[in-house]
């Protein structure tokens, strides 16, 4: 049998999760079972299980490979293309409606919880970095506000679709300029 690359692997192991991320941003994690993952993705049974034992550890997966792009400073342009970013993801993958599913799974899943916190630990502790002239409590209390806000303009795409992101970029630069 000839030996499997670990390109290969890494291939097959993507391929399930962007499968897995379609199908969750469409029908939800309750609604999706591990026989629709197999569907959707193209592979057996025994593919998906090689890598994944359950959906939690496929959710976990997706989480860990979130990435929006955050932005590597405060201002104006660099926030909007953030949010343009956002938007983008949210029209082309479903990736807010995603995320609201990840946020309504950790509400009753503490693994997923947990994770969902680190990730946005690290987005507050990413923006209190780009404050380095605030005094810490000040600069925390900027970061919650941001991260929350950026949270929000998700849950926006995902209920009301497309939204035109310069009333967020507006509140956002506010926010980091206080």
């Amino acid at each position: 049998m000839p030996k499997v690359s670990q390109a290969h692997r890494d291939a097959r192991r993507q391929q399930i999760i962007d499968a897995a991320s379609a199908r969750f941003a469409t029908h939800g994690f309750a609604r999706t079972s591990m026989t629709d993952l197999v569907k959707a993705s193209g592979l057996s049974n025994g593919a998906i299980y090689r890598y994944f034992t359950s959906k939690d550890e496929i959710v976990a997966a997706i989480c860990a490979q979130s990435s929006q792009g955050f932005p590597a400073e405060l201002t104006v342009e660099a926030i909007d293309a953030f949010l343009q970013h956002i938007r983008t993801l949210a029209r082309e993958k479903g990736h807010a409606r995603l995320v609201a599913q990840i946020f309504a799974e950790a509400a009753v899943t503490p693994g997923l919880a947990a994770l969902v916190e680190a990730q946005l630990e690290q987005m507050r502790t990413a923006v209190g970095a780009l404050l380095p002239d605030h005094p810490p409590a000040h600069a925390a209390r900027i970061s919650e506000s941001f991260v929350a806000l950026c949270h929000a303009y998700s849950q926006q795409l995902a209920v009301r679709g497309d939204l035109d992101p310069e009333p967020f970029t507006a509140a956002l630069v506010a926010i980091a300029t206080s």
